[in-house]
This record gives C-alpha cells, sequence and structure tokens, in this order.
C-alpha cells in the first residue's frame, strides 16, 4: 500500500488549498482513511476521516471548513480547506486502516499506513 500526498503549500488566512492523496495497492471495502496532521513538538493528530460507507468525521478544530472526500475510481483522497487559520499550520498526512473499526476516532496508531506529509502554512 502507497499513499502520496500532493497540494501543500503556503496560503493566507482566510484563503484555501486542496490536498490530495493518491493511494495505490489498498483494496479493503470496508475501509477507513483519514487525514491528520502534526506540527513540531506535538503529537500527531486527527484532521478528518471517512470509511467505505462514505461516513465522515472531522476535528471539531476544522468542522465547518474542512471537507474530505475519496473518488473511487481515481482512488485520490481529497482534503477541501476553506477559511484557513494560522493554526492550521501543520505537516498533512494521509492515511489508512485496514478495518473501520473506531475510524471516526482518528487514532494515529490504528493507521497501518501513511504517506510521506505534505507542508501546509497559513500566513496572517
Amino acid at each position: 500500500v502507497q499513499l502520496q500526498e500532493a497540494g501543500g503549500g503556503s496560503v493566507q488566512a482566510g484563503g484555501s488549498l486542496r490536498l490530495s492523496c493518491t493511494v495505490s495497492g489498498y483494496t479493503y471495502n470496508k475501509y477507513c482513511l483519514g487525514w491528520l496532521r502534526q506540527t513540531p513538538g506535538n503529537e500527531r493528530e486527527g484532521v478528518a476521516s471517512i470509511d467505505g460507507d462514505g461516513n465522515t468525521q472531522y476535528a471539531e478544530a476544522v468542522k465547518g471548513r474542512f471537507t474530505i472526500s475519496k473518488d473511487n475510481t481515481e482512488n485520490t483522497l481529497y482534503l477541501q480547506m476553506d477559511s484557513l487559520k494560522r493554526e492550521d499550520t501543520a505537516m498533512y498526512y494521509c492515511a489508512a486502516r485496514t478495518s473501520r473499526y473506531l475510524c471516526g476516532r482518528m487514532v494515529p496508531t490504528l493507521y497501518d499506513y501513511w504517506g510521506q506529509g505534505t507542508q501546509v502554512t497559513v500566513s496572517s
């Protein structure tokens, strides 16, 4: 299983970015995919998740501003980020699990596969 993120960059506060994650070798029907982020000196935290039934979950800090989606034909996971804030600055990772158990909890240690990450920097 390989995951490759793209779409990070620098943006001013209030702006938008769309992250994408190409997923290959992942064929689990009962899947759980997620976006997580990490800032220096802090633990990785869940941002959004989506399971095989299309159920989504968001961290409180991003609800109403971020949208997770998946294009099954392209095997691509997306994270649309709107109304970005300085505190959204972080390295963003896409991740996959082989089980959808507790998918909505976005617990970093439960993910089996990770991308390399893409940096998002929001300036005021």
